[in-house]
């Protein structure tokens, strides 16, 4: 039963557009994951009023950023690629991450994370991954791998996945490492 349940993955892609490549990236990567049984969250389904003190107070926890926290703690672990919006996570992912902070600081539970952000440009995500490895730990994520390609629209097709040999291998690495510790 508990390997049944380690397979059990949430993936996520930081960010609200329909066509997201971070998105894309993530589900590609959990279909790497050998058994895996995959739970895509769209962050477009947790519609969340902007996080205050004052809503919290007001009106309590909404019930999406509930339903997101029972979502992670009822999975194995986390496939998540952050959109990179002028250097940080995008609003609404930020935002759907301090109201589940308020549930418990451990937003991730604990569990096992293959962490990845991808952009259009040469530098794949590289300032919003650095700043998620600097701060999940503390909130509960186990961070087992990084991947961050760069320029994703040179790198990756609908039909293959990820197109370039380097960066095949570097996704099957961080694959392994993290299917390794689930």
């Amino acid at each position: 039963m508990l390997l049944v349940e380690a397979q059990k993955m949430v993936v996520l892609g930081g960010s609200t557009s329909s066509s997201s490549i971070n998105r894309q990236l993530a589900n590609h990567a959990a279909g790497l994951i050998p058994s895996a049984e995959v739970t895509d969250l769209d962050l477009r389904k947790f519609d969340l009023p902007i996080y205050s003190s004052d809503e919290e107070e007001a009106n309590g926890i909404p019930a999406a950023a509930q339903e997101f926290k029972r979502l992670i703690e009822s999975h194995g672990g986390i496939v998540l690629s952050l959109a990179e919006h002028n250097g940080s996570y995008s609003a609404a992912f930020k935002n759907l991450y301090d109201w589940v902070s308020r549930i418990d600081t451990k937003v991730w539970s604990e569990k096992p994370m293959l962490l990845m952000a991808t952009s259009p440009g040469g530098r794949g995500g590289a300032t919003v991954l650095e700043a998620a490895k600097a701060t999940f730990p503390r909130m509960g994520a186990e961070l087992k791998a990084t991947f961050s390609p760069p320029s994703f629209y040179d790198n990756y097709s609908a039909e293959e996945g990820i197109t370039s040999e380097e960066h095949k291998r570097e996704l099957a690495q961080a694959v392994s490492a993290f299917t390794s510790s689930i």
